[in-house]
């Protein structure tokens, strides 16, 4: 049997804010543990919560952003269940009427758009943490995160693979950090997902028992955690049993999912209003307010760069990927002569510099390569002093400069952050002697010999034989040391042999 996957996310973005959802206390990650927990972050008797409105304004602005719905009314709800990092006994959450409902996103997977829809986004406070590492036989309870503002963003079923899924995480990764509702930082736990992966008969559009797989905090573990559970409830099918619901974990040494307790329904955790909260009027002033201090969004920006640059879909979604990468791209188009360069420079950017990035695991805004330095290499490839081949070898050494550069400023690498502001391509050009031959007489000279030395090649072309013909061009490169414009080669040959 041909099995289906089924996939939705539920994502925790921690809000920028300074302070909590419900206190003042603050939310700098790394203090010791247990010294950024107020009064209202333990719940000592007495206290009430006080609702943050930094962090409903991030709602507001990541919902405009996804196309969803501002609800003028949403209530905050208790969610009750026992857990030792949870001081209150439940937490406070938005349940059925949530502050963002519906939107999209739409994300790239290989050369394939995809939109995928959401549920719903909603605010909550986070728990605190156990920690079982540092203790023999025991947990410690650190207390520092209880109350940090989150947003919870859940989407519907829509994604089929682990490569859909990633990509999902990614882009929803790159538009938090894009409206700047959230910093992203995946490893001090700003941003994380939580997979509820199922299976189903291919052509069925019955959902399979899901199971969910927590707190997974990297775009590999995601992939990852999705593939083995995927596996592992395919075998269970297969072999005639059924999928428990429940609730698993992520062992990124094992590499595999494990049990961690039976999956909860909502009825189970006793939703009920928190009468310690008035519920959350958003009027459409306050809406209004917000998108127009929204940047310009991606889709937004996405259209225009198809509009004005002549970029297809694909090159358009994959440059405004994130708003680094957007802002270098119209940087490298300023430095190499506007919009009429514009597909040589998206080409760069989405070709060797992306290349360079993923094979170093080098996000855009941390790399020491910029537009400006980038900018000399392409123009002399846009005029023909050098061809694409050999300006891909340049960039090579560029970006090993760069990368040295990156090291000095950690603290260690042998360059200092000089080393690229002397680099100077024309320079190297000259010193490397790589400049193509751009003299139309000598380039004629040498096609002429080519064809007085290939008499059979040539008849082969005018036989309608076309290899003949890349034969002959391969002849004059080789003569011109690889130093002759291709595209003159081709037409001056091509007259030369129409001639003949």
């Amino acid at each position: 049997m041909k099995w289906e996957t089924v996939i939705g996310l539920e994502t925790h973005a921690q809000l920028s804010t300074r302070s909590k959802i419900f206190s003042g206390a603050p939310t700098a990650f790394g203090a010791a543990p247990n010294t950024q927990a107020c009064e209202v972050d333990i719940a000592l008797p007495g206290v009430l919560p006080v609702l943050n409105r930094g962090a409903v304004e991030r709602a507001i602005r990541f919902g405009l952003a996804v196309g969803g719905r501002i609800n003028p009314r949403s209530v905050f709800a208790r969610k009750n269940y026992f857990y030792p990092d949870l001081p209150k006994g439940y937490q406070i959450s938005q349940y059925e009427r949530p502050i963002v409902e519906g939107g999209t996103l739409e994300i790239v997977v290989g050369e394939r758009q995809k939109t995928v829809r959401l549920t719903r986004a909603h605010l909550e406070e986070d728990a605190g943490k156990s920690l079982h590492e540092d203790f023999h036989g025991m947990t410690g309870i650190d207390l520092n995160r209880a109350g940090t503002p989150l947003l919870e963003i859940v989407s519907e079923p829509d994604l089929r693979s682990s490569a859909e899924a990633v990509a999902y995480a990614r882009t929803l990764h790159a538009l938090v950090r894009w409206i700047d509702i959230c910093d992203g930082n995946m490893q001090e736990g700003s941003f994380r997902c939580d997979a509820n992966v199922s299976v189903r008969p291919a052509g069925s559009d019955k959902l399979g028992t899901r199971c969910e797989i927590k707190n997974l905090n990297s775009f590999r573990f995601l992939e990852r955690a999705i593939e083995f559970e995927v596996r592992r409830q395919i075998g269970v099918l297969e072999d005639g049993g059924r999928v428990a619901q429940e609730t698993r974990l992520y062992d990124p040494d094992k590499d595999e999912t494990r049990s961690m307790r039976s999956k909860e329904d909502a009825m189970d955790y006793r939703y009920f209003p928190d009468p310690d909260l008035l519920p959350l009027d958003v009027s459409q002033q306050w809406i209004d307010d917000v998108k127009n201090m929204l940047p310009e969004l991606p889709q937004v920006m996405r259209q225009r760069f198809i509009e004005s640059y002549q970029l297809s879909n694909y090159d358009a979604l994959r440059l405004t990927s994130s708003l680094f990468t957007a802002k270098y791209f119209e940087d490298l188009v300023l430095e190499v002569g506007g919009a009429k360069n514009a597909k040589v420079a998206a080409t760069w950017v989405t070709g060797e510099l992306a290349g360079a990035l993923n094979a170093n695991n080098v996000d855009i805004e941390n790399s020491e390569l910029d537009s400006k330095w980038l900018g000399q290499l392409v123009r002399r490839t846009i005029d023909g002093t050098i061809s694409r081949q050999t300006a891909k070898a340049i960039f090579v050494g560029m970006w090993a400069i760069a990368q040295n550069i990156a090291d000095h400023n950690r603290g260690g690498g042998p360059y200092t952050t000089s080393a690229l502001t002397k680099f100077n391509v024309d320079d190297f050009i000259d010193e490397a002697g790589v400049k193509q031959i751009s003299d139309m007489g000598e380039i004629e000279t040498i096609i002429a010999q080519v064809i007085a030395d290939n008499p059979k090649s040539v008849e082969e072309y005018k036989a309608g034989k076309e290899k003949a013909f890349n034969s002959l061009v391969g002849q004059v490169m080789k003569a011109t040391k690889g130093k002759a414009n291709p595209a003159q080669v081709n037409s001056l040959l091509k007259q030369k042999l129409g001639g003949s």
